[in-house]
């Protein structure tokens, strides 16, 4: 063995006792450390003189993929709503204690666009189910905003709107808009229809999933018993 060691997960093999397959999933589960430090790459080397160990309740399984939601600040695009998933955002309270592991951010998929400019819920995911849900059934899924507007509404007033989706007034400049497969900048044109400009748009809820005290660039994980 040179000086670069061995890879970490036959150190975790020979320390567990186990076969190098389920080292490698104790690693990928995130529950391995080096030096105190979380390690989830089982190629990565360690020396003799580094501390390896198991957390607490290591379980020797595949990690299940994961779907997170997001409370979008207005005016992120997608780049900048990734990078608001970061461990310091992360909002575990109440939520099924589910641990951050660096593959969680690994190839996840917006499952429900939103303007640039708007602010609220946005659902990405690395489950294919949840996908399936969110995308090939959009029809399906029934989403609502608060719409922040200017102006006296003209032409057919809210009839126009509920032509398009169902809208009430919440009080004289705030609208309660809600509707199933609204995509990007159609509640901005019906309004304009109406007369009226957007100051804001802040999506309150997908399915049965609402944002609920998420902060603004905050997110947290959807726990197994939630469902859109």
């Amino acid at each position: 063995m040179g000086d670069d060691g061995i890879r970490l997960a036959k150190r975790v093999a020979e320390l567990k006792g186990c076969s190098r397959a389920d080292a490698e999933r104790y690693i990928a589960g995130g529950w391995v450390t080096v030096d105190g430090e979380p390690a989830e790459d089982p190629a990565s080397r360690v020396t003799p003189s580094q501390t390896v160990a198991l957390l607490p309740g290591a379980q020797a399984v595949e990690p299940l993929p994961v779907t997170i939601l997001l409370n979008k600040p207005a005016g992120a695009d997608l780049d900048a709503a990734l990078a608001c998933l970061r461990p310091e955002t992360l909002v575990q309270e109440g939520r099924g204690g589910q641990r951050f592991l660096r593959r969680h951010l690994n190839k996840l998929t917006l499952a429900t666009p939103l303007d640039t400019a708007a602010e609220g819920l946005v659902v990405f995911s690395q489950d294919w189910r949840v996908l399936r849900k969110l995308v090939e059934e959009a029809a399906r899924i029934e989403h609502e905003y608060v719409v922040e507007v200017d102006g006296q509404m003209a032409g057919e007033g809210l009839a126009g709107l509920n032509r398009h989706f169902k809208a009430s007034w919440q009080n004289e400049s705030r609208l309660r808009v809600a509707g199933k497969n609204i995509q990007p900048a159609q509640i901005e044109r019906a309004c304009l229809e109406a007369d009226l400009r957007v100051r804001a748009i802040r999506r309150l809820r997908v399915g049965r999933i609402p944002l609920a005290s998420l902060a603004v660039g905050h997110w947290r994980y959807v726990h197994e018993a939630e469902r859109f």
